[in-house]
């Protein structure tokens, strides 16, 4: 008769929730238990993607899904070699759940909702005979003669394997009783928020979109593209918060006060010279104002041309190579001061966590306390917007819940 390990997981979130189906998977005769403090289970998925649940990212290169994790790269890829989006996607949809690509790469069900990601796992769950236990929130751990002791509030419950998902939190001290086991704990900052310029009048264009951007941090080698948008705060959209994400350190230091240089087209200054050249040759006595060469919101356009202090009603051939060089210089290069940061929607995200120095991320168990394992933003794990960060919580929690076995992908 095979032993039966007993099993804790602490934290019912997507890595939770993966980690003990993982564990239920390559262990039948575990006995499973996942705590959760709260009286709800996966609230972050339920609030991903505005309700929708950006399940992971349509990215089956791994050179390419790496470059997504500003904390981890490289270091993640013997995870991922493990179970990566392509195993996220067939795992649904053994399970009943279609997911689907968008243009962008983000993935979401079919259905729209993510409850219908909820309800897949809760079902897993209780097909497997995994014993959830809600509203219990774990006080300390404690190890003694290999065992691992779970610390109740009016009670002690002992464990052969414990893995924590408790997610991240922007508390240092919340990851005390794990700092207690002897792990480093990197002082955790927000990651993903957008860009606060309270004193910069594109606010009145919210809601305007430059489908091709690029965001750089003055003085940083931060550098990103994709669309930006303008919010009635600042900035958002996918080139912004890839910046927050990957100057998530860098930007808590700066107290978030900072200057960032935009370039709102994705040509360059001598490509957007010939594209003038060309619109003056073919347009001459269009007005600059109603001829737009770009592809630009008209909005944007017209704020730019009064930013470069271009009369509304000249034409084309009246520009001059003065006044066309002053409109690249915007285009490409135009500055703000940034003075705070608002989060992404719902949907917080931090860095820092348990050091992945003191993790062996072939197993995810703890080099500091065997039989000890990590899943999840606990660690020092976080990525760019897009279903990223799910991924990681995926596949973190499935190889966690091996429990340290080498079994072959």
């Amino acid at each position: 008769m095979k032993e039966c390990k007993k099993v804790a997981i602490i934290g019912a979130g997507a890595a939770g929730y993966f980690a003990a189906l993982s564990v239920a998977q390559h262990h039948p005769n575990a006995e499973v238990t996942l705590y959760e403090k709260t009286a709800k289970v996966l609230s972050k998925v339920k609030i991903s993607g505005g309700g929708r649940c950006n399940v992971t990212h349509n990215c089956n290169e791994l050179s390419e899904l790496l470059k997504a994790y500003p904390r981890g790269g490289r270091k993640l890829k013997s995870i991922f070699y493990q179970f990566n989006p392509k195993d996220t996607v067939n795992w649904f949809k053994e399970r009943g759940v279609a997911i689907k690509a968008e243009a962008d790469g983000r993935m979401f069900p079919v259905s729209d909702q993510s409850q219908t990601i909820i309800d897949c796992l809760a079902a897993a769950a209780d097909k497997q005979a995994i014993t959830l236990q809600l509203s219990t929130g774990v006080k300390a751990l404690k190890q003694e003669k290999g065992k691992w002791i779970i610390v109740l509030a009016n009670q002690e419950r002992v464990y052969d394997n414990v893995i924590v998902t408790t997610g991240g939190n922007p508390k240092r001290n919340s990851f005390d009783w794990l700092a207690q086991q002897g792990h480093k704990i990197i002082p955790p900052v927000p990651s993903l928020f957008t860009f606060n310029m309270p004193e910069e009048n594109i606010t009145a264009l919210m809601g305007v979109v430059a489908p091709n951007g690029k965001v750089s941090i003055a003085g940083t080698k931060i550098k990103t593209e994709g669309p930006i948008l303008v919010t009635h705060w600042g900035l958002s959209g996918p080139a912004v918060l890839k910046a927050s994400a990957f100057g998530a350190r860098i930007l808590a230091e700066k107290n978030y006060c900072f200057d960032v240089q935009i370039g709102w087209v994705d040509q360059n200054p001598k490509e957007l010279l010939s594209l003038f050249e060309k619109t003056v040759s073919v347009h001459p006595h269009k007005k600059i104002m109603n001829h737009n060469p770009l592809e630009l919101p008209n909005r944007l356009w017209h704020y730019l041309l009064e930013r470069t202090r271009v009369p509304q009603d000249r034409r084309w051939n009246e520009l001059g190579l003065k006044n066309s060089r002053r409109l690249i210089e915007y285009l490409t290069n135009d500055l703000y001061k940034v003075n705070g940061k608002t989060t992404f929607k719902e949907e917080f995200v931090t860095c820092g966590g348990v050091s992945l120095s003191d993790v062996d991320l072939n197993t995810m168990q703890s080099k500091k306390a065997k039989g000890l394992y990590f899943a999840g933003e606990v660690l020092d794990i976080d990525a760019i917007t897009g279903g990223y960060n799910f991924q990681a919580a995926w596949s973190s929690g499935y190889v966690a819940g091996k429990l340290g076995e080498k079994l072959a992908k």
